[in-house]
């Protein structure tokens, strides 16, 4: 039978025939042309001489004020997040689900927005930001790319805040900002989600962000209590060998003079070199002294330049290869972050570095 009822395109509009054709009836429109018909101002009163001359100062600003009104528009500080810890990755469509799952998608879905205030999970997140501002910004969609901003907004204020971690986003910042000055500068060979306006603010706040963190400075904390100088001798030397990046010795060293001394001790660097990189690279950048020893930390940051270390995080996503499910664990509750139907999950479950994040959406 047909469908005898309201018909499903109409909105609900009045409407009334005018001699141009149809036009739609709102009461406010009305109201409004009452009220303009009583004022009566003609373009001849809007503009005299003297609006002319203010005019014509202020028309140079036109510019930046419609950049900076389009980024207000469509920019905000209100996230799109989901309070989920588990979105289920599928790179086809099925009979129960249709499409497939993209990179912003999983964005906006995993809670990133509450694992940058947990400590073991800061890092893996910083470093996801980073994969994504080398190659994957333009493929995030416009909502994600929104909270990709909203959540650095949030770690460089977190950093500013309590001085942790400056060295991670200032690499951070600093491949986000050659990305987009390529991408701003190519905006006719690649494709950019929103106006260009929004970019170029975006390009500004990086670059204000990078200038705060160049002027951070450390406060000296007053503290009557135990310092890291009052410990022993061999329990700093065991906090060095603790360490897995090489820059954080070389900082730490910088503390005192007893640290510095501990710093530089070659079976520190050596152990730093076997655990990052393997024989064959030694011994194409082998560097000796003039007595002939292996200068362990010189060959650290040779092999660094041309080889990936190793990266460390205290927790990362996880992949269920059961149900195909991407999520975070849950250490307080009892169950495993995610409705994993396999009579024993755990066996199902593998850590998820950030490249493995990004190469699980690439098609």
């Amino acid at each position: 039978m047909p469908f005898l009822g309201q018909d499903w395109r109409s909105p609900g509009w009045s409407w009334m025939k005018t001699e141009d054709g149809w036009k739609r009836c709102d009461a406010w429109s009305q109201e409004l042309e009452g009220e303009n018909s009583q004022c009566d101002i003609g373009p001849g009163i809007i503009l005299n001489s003297e609006d002319e001359e203010i005019f014509s100062n202020e028309e140079h600003e036109y510019a930046s004020k419609k950049r900076k009104k389009d980024h207000f528009r469509n920019d905000t500080n209100t996230q799109c997040f989901y309070r989920e810890n588990w979105i289920y990755v599928h790179k086809e469509s099925t009979r129960e689900r249709h499409g497939y799952c993209t990179l912003g998608e999983a964005f906006n879905r995993l809670d990133f927005s509450s694992a940058i205030q947990d400590i073991r999970r800061f890092n893996y997140v910083v470093r996801l930001l980073q994969l994504i501002a080398k190659s994957q910004l333009t493929s995030l969609s416009g909502v994600a790319q929104k909270n990709y901003f909203n959540i650095l907004d949030k770690i460089v204020q977190k950093v500013l805040g309590d001085h942790q971690n400056p060295r991670l986003i200032k690499d951070l910042l600093q491949d986000l900002s050659s990305t987009l000055c390529i991408l701003i500068r190519g905006v006719g060979k690649s494709v950019l989600v929103g106006n260009i306006n929004i970019w170029i603010c975006r390009l500004e706040t990086v670059l204000r962000w990078q200038q705060q963190l160049q002027n951070l400075q450390m406060t000296e904390q007053v503290d009557s209590g135990l310092t890291l100088s009052d410990l022993p001798v061999h329990m700093l030397s065991n906090i060095l060998y603790r360490l897995s990046d090489g820059w954080d010795i070389v900082t730490l060293g910088q503390v005192t003079p007893t640290l510095s001394a501990l710093s530089e001790d070659r079976q520190l660097w050596k152990k730093l070199c076997q655990y990052h990189f393997g024989e064959k690279q030694f011994c194409r950048h082998l560097i000796l002294s003039e007595k002939g020893h292996v200068e362990w930390k010189l060959m650290y940051f040779a092999l660094q330049k041309h080889y990936p270390t190793k990266e460390q995080y205290g927790d990362t996503l996880h992949f269920c290869r059961h149900c195909s499910i991407l999520f975070w664990k849950v250490r307080i509750a009892p169950d495993s972050g995610h409705p994993c139907t396999a009579a024993d999950p755990d066996s199902c479950f593998t850590p998820v570095s950030p490249q493995h994040f990004i190469d699980l959406f690439k098609y």
